[in-house]
């Protein structure tokens, strides 16, 4: 059968089912029931894949972290790493990629997208620093572009990151530490006309090891009001983050060595940024006996602007080449699901129809030169309307006690809008892309289930790239000359089989086999407001997990990843992927209701990788180990201290190789730039419950 005829007669079956569809019902679980817990061994016989799952509350407790961020770091095989100032969002690697602020891994709260497409610092850039670790009930994760729910930035994965709608008890901490550190966060969740009314209000300041303080500030808040519970109630949820910061930027390797500045030094003291982020959202689902909905809709208003200096004086001896890049959007979105669980001759069936849809409102999105943090030039300036739609069906079947199958396939609609300050770069442009996703599932035997899967994926392109002509960029010898434009929607296929077993009671452990090709694509620089070639890749590797909880207080787990990146043509420069992850491995040990102690130990190992395309320049590797320690002094106050690299490793969070000029050199160095990770920290919080 034809690809093309199939997809578009699966629209019109959406549109003509949109009523009919449903969850949760025995013989075809979902991943919603997934859960890991104490001597429980829920996966087995419910998920769909070796490298899927869900983390709760309760293990998040005894992470010690240094940026909510790493919230993310639960997802095994994933680094969450920084190289300029923490109001901006992280650096992310997983399965191959240097990830940039997010392009491959989507990453959605409370309903809501955390990626921005058309963004002014990177395509797909997320940003979580809004987020309180304290409020997190769960995150669900999914490696792959093998279900039918996951659409743009999901071909390397996903997380779900749900709030709580009602707290243990309500709560006040104070922590303090090294380095300026202050925090207050309230929260609760009082009953309130037969529904639970959710706060948390977040105060956080920082300076950081820096040289140049850092001098982050940030408030943040939400609020939700909900009825019932999240497969049979509906909620409203405010949120509110505004933060500002000055950055220390990656530096040159030289800067350091010849004592222009020390480690943690800045080569800008003017570079930093702001950003807000304010939402209001509401869901609603619904559980019969052989159906489940759910809805949601959002509409959000976000800012961010952004000063940076990577280069020095390599463009401009006597301004430097500092650039600011600004974002202002609002956004509007909506998704639906609906699920019906049936039988058919004999066999359970479970089929799924849903849509995502999102508008972005970009106004603008732009890059100027700057010095000292005050606009020069602009480069280019414009304002953006990005619209998309997203359909899909999926069907599951329990064909025999040891054999399910998941097969859908998803449809992505694009629409582009560009309004340039260069009459050549305004258009419009529009795309849509489908693909099928598949799972099939054998077992369990000897509490042992295998899995192969295979899906079609996609990530979006920048929408200015899509329209551009013209470079606007005067720094750049090709100004004003042509420029091939974007493919605006970007394919990748994956592949992976594996393994998930439940040797002992309490322990369960994965391993998987997996690929991911991605086509050719052009790829559009924020930092230079032009595009870029890139060539087709394949990225395979190999991911081991275990989780166990051998005793009521204790609980082990450990992941490995190794990946190799790939580029698929051939070429004299080589064929790495520059920045690519290799590999990866951590190991933690979480304590709780030891008498009145609690917390936990975790080592994160970041290995090695290729800076350059012949493998002639490699990053080095770094092992970091962070510390909780708890003390519950009675029912209702207890002491928490976080030990931050706590044996002081002088390792890097992220290095690049790239031409740069310092002040009063008389041409461009190739050097390694780096930002390095902040040296043992120590942290202290005391809670007292109400």
């Amino acid at each position: 059968m034809r690809a093309g005829g199939f997809k578009w007669r699966l629209v019109a079956g959406l549109v003509a089912a949109l009523g009919a569809a449903g969850a949760h019902a025995a013989g075809v679980p979902t991943l919603d029931t997934v859960q890991v817990k104490a001597g429980v061994n829920e996966l087995i016989g419910t998920a769909d894949s070796a490298t899927e799952g869900t983390v709760t509350a309760k293990q998040l407790e005894t992470r010690p972290l240094l940026r909510p961020g790493e919230v993310l770091e639960v997802v095994p095989g994933v680094i969450i790493t920084q190289h300029s100032g923490d109001g901006k969002a992280n650096q992310y690697f997983l399965r191959g990629f240097n990830l940039d602020h997010g392009t491959d891994f989507a990453t959605i709260v409370n309903g809501m997208p955390v990626n921005m497409p058309t963004h002014g610092h990177g395509q797909g850039y997320s940003d979580l620093n809004f987020l309180i670790p304290e409020m997190v009930e769960r995150v669900r994760y999914r490696k792959g572009p093998y279900a039918a729910e996951d659409g743009d930035f999901a071909a390397a994965g996903s997380a779900r990151i749900d709030y709580f709608r009602t707290l243990p008890h309500s709560f006040g901490d104070l922590g303090f530490g090294e380095n300026g550190y202050r925090r207050a966060l309230l929260a609760g969740s009082p009953e309130v006309a037969g529904g639970a009314l959710l706060y948390g209000l977040e105060w956080y300041e920082s300076n950081g090891p820096w040289q140049i303080s850092e001098n982050f500030g940030k408030l943040n808040g939400v609020l939700r009001y909900s009825r019932g519970t999240a497969n049979d109630g509906w909620s409203i949820t405010g949120m509110a983050y505004r933060a500002q910061w000055r950055s220390t930027d990656q530096v040159a390797q030289r800067a350091i060595d010849s004592g222009l500045i020390g480690r943690y030094g800045s080569l800008d003291a003017s570079d930093g940024g702001s950003t807000h982020r304010y939402s209001l959202s509401a869901d609603w689902a619904r559980s019969g006996s052989d159906t489940a909905t759910r809805g949601n809709v959002y509409a959000m208003d976000y800012r961010l602007k952004l000063v940076s200096n990577f280069t020095y004086f390599l463009d401009n001896p006597v301004e430097g080449d500092q650039f600011e890049q600004a974002d202002r959007r609002r956004v509007f979105g909506a998704s639906g699901v609906q699920t019906r669980f049936a039988k058919a001759a004999g066999f359970d069936l479970e089929n799924t129809v849903g849509f995502v849809t999102r508008h972005d409102r970009i106004d603008p999105v732009a890059l100027y030169l700057t010095s000292r943090g005050d606009r020069l030039t602009t480069i280019r300036e414009d304002r953006v309307e990005q619209s998309s739609l997203g359909v899909f069906a999926q069907n599951a079947t329990q064909w025999t006690p040891w054999l399910r199958s998941t097969l859908g396939w998803r449809h992505d609609f694009y629409r582009f809008d560009v309004h340039s300050d260069r009459a050549e770069n305004s258009g419009r442009a529009h795309d849509d892309i489908g693909g099928p996703k598949a799972s099939l599932v054998f077992g369990p035997w000897a509490g042992t289930e295998f899995y192969l899967n295979a899906g079609s994926g996609f990530h979006s392109n920048d929408a200015r790239g899509a329209t551009t002509r013209v470079n606007p960029d005067p720094r750049d010898p090709g100004f004003l000359g042509a420029v091939d434009r974007v493919t605006p929607l970007v394919r990748a296929k994956g592949y992976e089989v594996g393994m998930r077993s439940a040797p002992l009671p309490g322990l369960q452990t994965t391993l998987a086999l997996w690929r991911l090709d991605i086509a050719s694509e052009l790829l559009f620089v924020g930092d230079a407001g032009t595009t870029e070639a890139s060539r087709p890749s394949r990225r395979q590797g190999v991911e081991w997990s275990a989780y166990y909880h051998p005793l009521p207080w204790l609980t082990i787990d450990g992941d490995v990843s190794v990946s190799i990146a790939r580029f698929r043509d051939a070429d004299p420069a080589g064929d790495r992927i520059p920045g690519a992850i290799e590999r990866v491995a951590s190991l933690g040990v979480g304590l709780d209701d030891v008498g009145p102690w609690y917390g936990g130990l975790r080592l994160r190992y970041f290995g090695p990788r290729s800076l350059t395309e012949d493998n002639s320049v490699r990053s080095s590797g770094s092992t970091l180990v962070n510390l909780r320690a708890g003390y519950r002094i009675n029912s209702a106050l207890q002491v928490t201290f976080d030990a931050l690299n706590l044996f002081d490793r002088r390792v890097n969070d992220i290095e690049y190789l790239y031409e740069s000029r310092l002040a009063g050199e008389v041409a461009p160095v190739q050097d390694m730039h780096l930002h390095p990770a902040e040296p043992r920290t120590f942290r202290m919080s005391v809670r007292m419950r109400f």
